[in-house]
């Protein structure tokens, strides 16, 4: 099966916005990227009251791993009394959380709540899912 040009893993950057963790995530969420966003996803819901913010409006594709890899995050996030908004403005995403019955599991948001709007900031800790 030959690659894919155009296949491109998230690429989580990420920064800190006073009490929340910012991560963009760009690309595809899917079966071949999934390794290496869960285990990013399962250091930064490791810890107790952390609250993350998952910025998935550069996110292209997303199937039922990617959504279950956004389930996980908020069971983690949430069995440490911790919070999980996910921003995404495309009624694409929305409809899919609806026709899979997740629609009012998630809070999402149209674009990044006030305090933690801003470019993400690369430095060394950016780190790439392996796809």
């Amino acid at each position: 099966m030959a690659d894919n040009p155009l296949r491109s893993a998230p690429s989580p950057a990420e920064r800190t916005a006073g009490e929340s963790t910012v991560v963009t995530l760009a690309g595809e969420m899917d079966l071949l990227t999934a390794p290496g966003l869960t285990a990013r996803l399962d250091a930064l819901t490791a810890s107790p009251h952390s609250d993350l913010v998952l910025d998935l409006r550069p996110v292209v594709f997303i199937d039922c791993t990617g959504l279950g890899i956004l389930c996980r995050a908020r069971n983690r996030v949430l069995a440490r009394h911790g919070r999980l908004r996910l921003v995404s403005d495309s009624a694409g995403f929305r409809r899919i959380l609806r026709h899979t019955g997740l629609a009012g599991v998630f809070e999402v948001l149209r674009c990044l709540p006030l305090g933690v709007a801003g470019a993400p900031t690369a430095d060394a800790s950016e780190t790439r899912a392996a796809g």
